[in-house]
């Protein structure tokens, strides 16, 4: 196909060019009703682009194909048979594929490691969960994919199990063997569903990690957003072979998906397809290039250590890295990763991505630059120069990875949806959830609806608060109470 078009960025400009004058939505009518103030900070093509999917970029009956057309290129440009666009962020896509493989009560083998969305997915679908345990490094207290031989094991205790999920890459760069859990599935004709949220840009350079479409997976769920060009909430799903048909994927997303999408949205996901089909085999050389001199440059910063593939990559851990995620023990400076990101952001005006007990993380990307590069090793220098008064004492404990394991007693819809009651985080252990509890970022819940909780993972949960972690999602965010199921 001939990448060179962007068939939502050509129909915006015919659709200004033809003079519209729309009587319908959005009500701002191209701006004009738009409050000055806003249009100053947007700018004026934020608006005059907001248009409707159809009666607006296509015509009522979508007769033209604009969007169509979008999602055969962006197909086209990643080597899948199928894409869709989705403007609620992998979170709605990730759903939609596990409504497509699971109904109510059947299983699903999902890495423990999954995202919140995935949880929300259970909740709002009633599958049933088997977990299967990530590949937990006990030093880093870090965990990576789970492995094949993990999903063979589950498969051969469950194989009424209509298929698999797995995150990879996870926030941390860390990938799974992608290859080989599609093989394993399909041996089954089970279909791998793969969240690839952070691996957007893997198909437009040969030194990245393999995607999943590559490696055989059935579906995988990207965020443009996160790796690529994409506006925020811009998503793509991709479909391979037969085991999920077209029509029931569709439909899933369409159960789930909004019916006023953003044609801004779209429009940057068409965008970035084309840069990356015509440019991204440059515009990655550049990147890596980059990474690997960041990489160098923090690992010379006393205090720092970068997070390379010889500890990341070994028998037992990940199958791959992402180099792009620069991942950074700061553990010998004293000082927790939360504490020192918003020291950065408040210091430096440098914001970081995942930060944990230990660690904190930049995110490179094709739109980085000898500049930024600069100004976050300027950022990180001047933090380990102030660590000795950044130390607040505060410590995390962290349990052994079999304590962070907790037990699967209730559906996790049954436990959200059924009878519940607050009560004192003293009071929780040997209680059953009924509200996630995720450490964010990266959106990993600790605990989720039907697991049982214990000492252990209150105690990290509740350590980690006073230490500046946030858990968005918790009813009570300080963690003095929690929301369980009612005995009564």
């Amino acid at each position: 196909m001939d990448q060179s078009h962007a068939p939502v960025l050509e129909a915006l400009v015919a659709y200004a060019r033809s003079g519209q004058t729309p009587f319908t939505p959005p009500g701002h009518k191209q701006g004009r009703g738009a409050d000055p103030r806003a249009r100053a900070v947007l700018g004026d093509a934020v608006y005059t682009s907001d248009v409707l999917a159809t009666s607006g970029l296509d015509d009522r009956t979508s007769s033209h194909h604009v969007l169509e057309r979008a999602q055969e290129l962006m197909a086209d440009a990643g080597g899948a048979e199928h894409t869709f666009f989705s403007t609620c962020g992998s979170s709605l896509s990730v759903k939609a594929a596990m409504l497509a493989v699971a109904g109510p009560h059947e299983k699903l083998l999902l890495g423990r490691d999954a995202h919140k969305s995935v949880v929300s997915g259970l909740i709002l679908s009633g599958v049933r969960p088997i977990w299967v345990d990530p590949a937990w490094d006990p030093d880093l207290h870090l965990a990576h994919p789970p492995s094949p031989d993990a999903f063979e094991a589950a498969f051969a205790e469950h194989p009424d199990a209509r298929g698999a999920l797995v995150t990879s890459p996870t926030p941390y760069g860390t990938c799974a063997d992608l290859v080989a859990l599609a093989e394993l599935c399909h041996r089954r004709d089970r279909p791998l569903i793969v969240d690839e949220a952070w691996g957007a840009h893997l198909p437009f350079h040969p030194d990245l990690p393999t995607w999943a479409m590559d490696a055989g997976a059935d579906v995988c769920v990207t965020s443009v957003h996160k790796m690529g060009s994409g506006l925020e909430q811009s998503s793509v799903f991709h479909l391979q072979g037969d085991r999920i048909t077209v029509p029931m994927l569709a439909a899933c997303a369409d159960l789930l998906g909004t019916t006023s999408p953003s044609v801004l949205v779209y429009a940057a996901l068409d965008g970035w397809r084309r840069q990356m089909a015509e440019d991204g085999r440059r515009l990655y050389d550049a990147a890596l290039d980059l990474a690997g001199t960041v990489r160098d440059r923090v690992e010379e910063i006393d205090g720092m250590h970068v997070h390379g593939r010889d500890e990341f990559c070994a028998p037992g851990r990940a199958a791959d890295l992402d180099p792009l995620q620069v991942i950074i023990d700061i553990s010998a400076l004293g000082v927790t990763g939360y504490r020192a990101a918003d020291w950065l952001r408040e210091r430096h005006q440098v914001n970081l991505h995942v930060c944990d007990h230990r660690r904190i993380s930049a995110q490179l990307t094709h739109a980085d630059s000898p500049e930024t590069a600069d100004t976050l090793l300027s950022a990180l220098r001047d933090l380990a120069r102030n660590a000795p008064r950044l130390r607040t004492g505060a410590t995390v404990e962290v349990p052994d990875p079999p304590q962070l394991r907790l037990e699967q007693v209730a559906l996790p819809r049954d436990a959200f949806f059924g009878p519940t009651e607050q009560i004192p985080v003293a009071d929780a252990a040997g209680r059953v959830a009924a509200e996630m509890l995720t450490p964010y970022p990266p959106g990993i819940p600790a605990a989720l609806p039907g697991e049982r909780l214990d000492t252990a993972v209150l105690r990290y949960l509740r350590s980690g608060v006073e230490a500046g972690m946030v858990v968005p999602d918790a009813a009570d965010p300080e963690l003095a109470s929690v929301k369980v199921v009612s005995e009564s």
